[in-house]
């Protein structure tokens, strides 16, 4: 997938493996997902989960009639860092036709739990008026 001129390019969002029940992705600890006090941002990892659900989602649609988009996103930040690389693994929960469910786990080097999120995804015709 190309990223080129996205927020994934900005925040140094990497593809690990894109596959229709998992979806592994990484993202660099550093100036560009900081925050104020040099750790990492609670929003750069809500950015990164919401990219592996999304990509995810639309792994599972037929790409050529439907688009997705993020409904809602929580997220329950357990641990943080300063520096290094944090890994997204996104796991659906439920695939509808018109919604789907992932859960995503972010994880440090280490496999140390840092995030845990949970997103819903609408899946729009392309067709749609609106």
């Amino acid at each position: 997938m190309d990223f080129e001129n996205t927020l994934m390019e900005t925040l140094g969002i990497e593809t690990v493996s894109l596959e229709e029940d998992q979806v592994v992705m990484t993202m660099p600890v550093d100036k560009r997902t900081h925050q104020l006090v040099g750790f990492l941002h609670g929003g750069a990892n809500v950015a990164l989960a919401e990219t592996a659900a999304s990509i995810g989602a639309f792994l599972n649609v037929d790409q050529e009639k439907f688009i997705v988009f993020g409904m809602e996103i929580n997220a329950n930040h357990i641990k943080s860092k300063r520096d290094g690389s944090v890994t997204a693994t996104a796991k659906p929960v439920h695939k509808g036709s018109t919604t789907m469910v992932w859960n995503i786990s972010i994880t440090d080097e280490q496999n140390n739990l840092l995030c845990t999120s949970r997103c819903t995804i609408g899946i729009v015709p392309k067709d749609r008026k609106e």
